[in-house]
């Protein structure tokens, strides 16, 4: 073989290397902006866990895929109706009864989210579920969460409670969809 043939061989194994490099670039470059658009800060929040971009990525993708395979389903008018009741009495109730009523607010978004389809394992999982399609309230969930634990051990004041209702109403307006069925005049599924 000539040393023509071998530079030109050359050449073309680097140019390949490169086009297979800058694809590669531009695959995970579109993965993680498809991914921030998801799931906006949480997308940041499981980046800056301390593990690496393409592992917290993949954690991203396997809620995703975990969540695809649930069979989540719309709330009826009904069980709007019947939810946004409930909520109401917990939001009066607070004012007698703060602990209770932060309680029971953490038990009916649970029954919220198994109606709606949702799996209710444990805390870390129901959050990263929540994450997937709800991923600009998820950060209200698990701040209400810790303040519901702080409670149980005694270590919440009325203020904190306070603040744990703001932010699992959030959450809740966000799975009743009642910012979206405002809107449409309240339209039947």
């Amino acid at each position: 073989m000539s040393t023509t043939m071998i530079i030109v061989l050359a050449v073309a194994v680097v140019a390949v290397l490169a086009i297979a490099a800058a694809a590669w670039i531009f695959m995970q470059k579109r993965r993680t902006e498809r991914l921030r658009s998801r799931f906006g800060p949480e997308y940041e929040r499981v980046v800056g866990t301390g593990e690496d971009r393409r592992r917290a990525e993949s954690v991203l993708e396997e809620r995703q895929k975990r969540v695809e395979e649930l069979d989540i389903q719309s709330l009826s008018l009904e069980e709007r109706r019947r939810f946004a009741q409930a909520w109401t009495r917990e939001q009066a109730r607070f004012v007698d009864d703060p602990k209770g009523a932060v309680a029971e607010a953490d038990r009916l978004i649970g029954e919220v989210m198994k109606t709606l389809g949702y799996s209710v394992g444990d805390f870390e999982q129901r959050a990263a579920d929540i994450s997937v399609d709800h991923p600009m309230v998820v950060e209200n969930y698990r701040s209400a969460h810790q303040i519901a634990i702080r409670d149980r051990r005694g270590e919440a004041g009325t203020e904190d409670l306070r603040k744990a209702m703001v932010h699992y109403r959030a959450l809740f307006e966000e799975l009743l969809e009642t910012r979206a069925s405002a809107a449409q005049g309240g339209r039947n599924d």
